[in-house]
């Protein structure tokens, strides 16, 4: 057994054990059950591909932090999650207050995290199955949760539409903002930049090749039009 594949049988321990206790007397379980669909599908999949295609422990523990958060989401449901009575039995006051919040804000955290911590893993899939590099091995992974973000999005708002009444409400968690799918988007972008611009900081400072890769990154590999020779 390889030391990736014990760190990743870790995670998926720890993470049996939040689902099982998150999965136990849910606020709403027709909410909690269609919040798990594409989750259980997602541990499915990273389960059944770890061995032609192990990711690294930072990745790993990325999307072990991202799933444990959406976890709690789904046991309150997200509109609901109940934060400001955890800061008031803490601190001995709410954490709306601090900040003037009206809404519950656990939703747009979540959404930022999506942006922050899947950024890297879509980095590693680019970068170790596509070979991209310089410029683009830290644009497409930021463009990719951009569209996987607007993509989930659009899948509320299809659940939300064929499902109707209150579990399209309690789904869609827009808590009446018309622009929440927009803050949403936005949120995850700005958390995928955040990484980005991270990653990019680390290896501009210990990669030997940085500018030489970044500036191969933009010249031509091919001058002949496409769909005019061979390939289309």
């Amino acid at each position: 057994m390889t030391h990736n594949t014990r760190f990743l049988m870790i995670l998926g321990v720890l993470f049996g054990i939040v689902f099982t206790i998150c999965a136990i007397n849910p606020h709403d379980r027709a909410d909690w059950m269609l919040e798990n669909v594409l989750t259980v599908l997602f541990v499915i999949g990273i389960a059944a591909t770890y061995k032609v295609f192990p990711l690294s422990k930072i990745s790993y523990t990325c999307i072990f932090i991202f799933l444990c958060l959406h976890e709690i989401g789904s046991h309150y449901t997200y509109a609901k999650v109940p934060y400001n009575d955890w800061t008031l039995a803490v601190f001995g006051s709410e954490l709306n207050s601090w900040f003037g919040w009206e809404r519950n804000h656990f939703d747009r955290l979540v959404h930022f995290l999506y942006g922050l911590l899947f950024a890297y893993p879509i980095r590693e899939v680019f970068v170790r199955v596509g070979n991209v590099k310089g410029f683009w091995g830290y644009f497409l992974p930021l463009d990719l949760t951009m569209s996987t973000s607007m993509i989930f999005e659009l899948i509320e708002w299809g659940a939300a539409e064929y499902f109707g009444g209150d579990l399209g409400i309690a789904y869609l968690g827009t808590q009446g903002d018309v622009w929440d799918a927009h803050k949403d988007m936005a949120l995850a972008s700005i958390g995928a930049l955040i990484t980005m611009l991270i990653v990019a900081g680390i290896n501009f400072k210990w990669q030997r090749d940085f500018a030489k890769e970044w500036s191969d990154s933009f010249t031509v590999k091919d001058n002949r039009p496409l769909g005019e020779h061979d390939k289309i």
